[in-house]
This record gives structure tokens, C-alpha cells and sequence, in this order.
């Protein structure tokens, strides 16, 4: 490469040629050589494409945290594994520029990734990063117990909640504190896959009884209190209920929320066949509740050949929009309702028989930590 004709040319020119490829093939050439790498990594060729559409991708969880120092497992938590739906095709991005050890992926927005790390003194932080750039940033410090049992949440402005049953923390990048705020919770149970919509959280919660589940939907608002510079949870949880829903929430079993397209939430869960103690699922049923009109749609049921493979197992959803993938234990591959059609996605990393978490990343190379 050293005698090649395109290192003479201006860097202009070299950004012009760039300029008119894709950010799929931008990032192949980043790998090409020492010139190209440094020519699409420069702030004046990232500030030239900054319009450049963004990459709508699906990212996978490393399997669990314990699983960490298992070499088994090493390759899955040196990298962030990404599915491009339109492509057909897996992507990873290295994690080798974090100075940390274990990186455990949780969340995104607006192409910023947040994650867990053990820090030099074995404490666990939260680390906001773009994978595209290599660019990162450490929040303030949090002990391990948030990291265990508390789940990430981040808005499209990049605020960030960890919530548990009994504790919320929260952080916003505009704060003139730059510290985690807390607020007490007081849900009724561990909320369970918890999503933010616009200025709401939003979770589902288990008040049956320890021989029975009995799910309700709770939701809160994030109150923006501009009069004493600080954004604040406030903390008055609501059930939604409406007399019309009937028992929408009793005959789905092991229901999970996932953000739908705009204001809408989609929730997922297997369809019992009845209603005996121990039944058996008919289907996986995708429910879509309008927060406008507070009507809830049903939006798909997972096609009968495919729902054979989950039958009887243990399922992980996630995605977002009109994206909803399924991870089995055993199942080998994964399974994807995209925009009303059903198909597998086969390559996936590790095994295949690990029962994968996710979650949406729109890629950017413009997301600045």
C-alpha cells in the first residue's frame, strides 16, 4: 500500500470518493489499511457524511453475566455482534478500546451503546460508547448490586434510568450535577421489561400470588422540572386499567414489553390454550396497545412451523418497531417478525444454543459519547 498511486492523492479528493459510499462500506474500508482508516476516522470526513442515513440494526446480549470469564464465552464478550435485518447479515463491532474488563452491552439509542464493566478497583460501571468510532465515556460510579438486578433504560435524548422494585437512579448528560439522582420505586414486584415511550416508562408487574401471576401494566412519567435544573422521575407509578381491556393480560403467559412504531407498545407472550395450572401455549401472540386511543390490536401470531421450536422452551424477545426477535434454548437460530413477515436468521454466533437478550441499534458515525 505504501507505493500505491492512492496515497499521493489530496485528503479533499479522498473524502469526495469516500463521500459516495454507503456506511455499510464505509465501514469495510476502515479495515482496509492504516490510510483508509485514519482518512474515514478523521473528524472533517465524519463531519462531511454526518447526513449520511444510519444502519438499523439488531444487537445481541452477551448470554449472562457469570458466563464472563468462561473462555467458552470469551469471543462473545470481546465484541458487540450486530444482525443487519436488511442484509441478511451479521456484523461485529470491537470492544477492544475499552481499558476495561468484561463488557456486557445492555442498552442503545441514537447510536451510542451503554454497557457493563469491571473497573480497576473490581467495581461495575456503566460505559456509554459508539462502536462505529471507538469513542467512549465513563458515568459515575455505581455498585454492583444495580448492575445485577437493575435494568438500563435509555430515552432518545439520552437519559439514562436504572430501575429496580424498590429504587430508580437517574442521569442526563445536560445536568450541571453530573451524578445519579435517586428515587424510591415502590412497585409491586421486580418490574419486568421495563421500555420508555416518548416521556413515559412504562413495565409490566406481577400482584398475583406466589401460585399464581397475575400481570398489570404500570406506567410513569419523567418530569422535566426546568425551575430547578434537574430532571426528575416523578415517582407516582399508575396501573393502566381500563374496563374494556377485559382479560387481555390473563391469557398471555410470561408477557414482555417491547417499544412498537411512535406512540404504540407491543406486548408479547405465549397465548395459553386454557386455563388450567400448567398449560400448554396454542401460540406466541404480538399484541400492539395504541397509547392515543388506549386500544390494544392484536398485531400477529408466530406461524405454527415455527412456533413447534418454542414450544417447549424458555424464550427472550426483543427489537423494536416492527422488529421482534425470538432467542430458544436449542433452537439453533433465531426467529424474526419484520414488518408483518415471519423468517429465521441462521450464523448466530457462539453455539446457537444460547438463549440470547438484544436489542435495536442504529448504528452512526456521527453519535458523539
Amino acid at each position: 500500500m505504501e507505493d500505491s498511486p492512492i496515497n499521493r492523492l489530496p485528503e479533499d479528493t479522498l473524502h469526495q470518493i469516500f463521500s459516495s459510499l454507503s456506511l455499510r462500506q464505509i465501514m469495510i474500508c476502515r479495515s482496509v489499511c492504516k490510510l483508509f482508516n485514519r482518512t474515514l476516522t478523521s473528524s472533517s470526513f465524519i463531519h462531511l457524511i454526518s447526513a449520511r442515513s444510519h444502519l438499523h440494526l439488531l444487537a445481541l446480549r452477551p448470554p449472562h453475566l457469570h458466563h464472563h470469564h468462561h473462555s467458552r464465552h470469551a469471543s462473545l464478550h470481546s465484541c458487540i455482534h450486530v444482525y443487519d435485518p436488511d442484509q441478511n447479515q451479521w456484523l461485529r463491532f470491537s470492544l477492544d478500546f475499552l481499558p476495561f474488563r468484561s463488557p456486557h452491552p445492555v442498552a442503545s439509542s441514537l447510536g451510542l451503546v451503554y454497557l457493563w464493566a469491571d473497573s480497576p478497583d473490581s467495581n461495575k460501571s456503566l460505559i456509554v460508547c459508539n462502536p462505529l468510532t471507538r469513542q467512549y465515556r465513563v458515568l459515575p460510579q455505581l455498585g454492583s448490586a444495580w448492575s445485577r438486578h437493575g435494568s438500563v433504560l435509555v430515552d432518545s435524548r439520552n437519559r439514562v434510568m436504572v430501575l429496580t422494585e424498590l429504587a430508580a437512579l437517574y442521569f442526563s448528560f445536560s445536568q450541571k450535577t453530573q451524578q445519579w439522582l435517586k428515587f424510591s420505586s415502590n412497585l409491586p414486584s421486580k418490574p419486568r421489561s421495563p421500555i420508555v415511550i416518548s416521556n413515559s416508562v412504562f413495565a409490566l408487574c406481577d400482584v398475583g400470588s406466589p401460585w399464581r401471576s397475575k400481570w398489570k401494566l404500570f406506567s410513569c412519567a419523567v418530569k422535566n422540572l426546568l425551575n430547578l435544573n434537574l430532571n426528575v422521575m416523578n415517582n407516582n407509578w399508575e396501573c393502566l386499567e381500563r374496563h374494556e381491556w377485559g382479560d387481555i393480560f390473563d391469557i398471555m403467559k410470561r408477557p414482555r414489553l417491547i417499544p412498537g412504531d411512535g406512540n404504540k407498545i407491543l406486548m408479547i407472550g405465549g397465548l395459553k390454550s386454557n386455563y388450567s395450572f400448567n398449560q400448554s401455549c396454542s401460540t406466541i401472540l404480538i399484541l400492539r396497545l395504541d397509547l392515543e386511543t388506549m386500544e390494544w390490536e392484536e398485531a400477529t401470531r408466530m406461524p405454527e412451523a415455527m412456533h413447534r421450536w418454542f414450544q417447549d422452551s424458555k424464550f427472550k424477545v426483543f427489537g423494536g418497531g416492527n422488529r421482534v426477535c425470538f432467542s430458544g434454548k436449542k433452537v439453533g437460530r433465531l426467529a424474526l417478525w419484520d414488518c408483518c413477515k415471519w423468517r429465521w436468521i441462521d450464523g448466530v454466533p457462539g453455539n446457537g444454543d444460547e438463549l440470547f437478550r438484544g436489542f435495536t441499534f442504529e448504528a452512526r458515525l456521527t453519535a458523539i459519547p
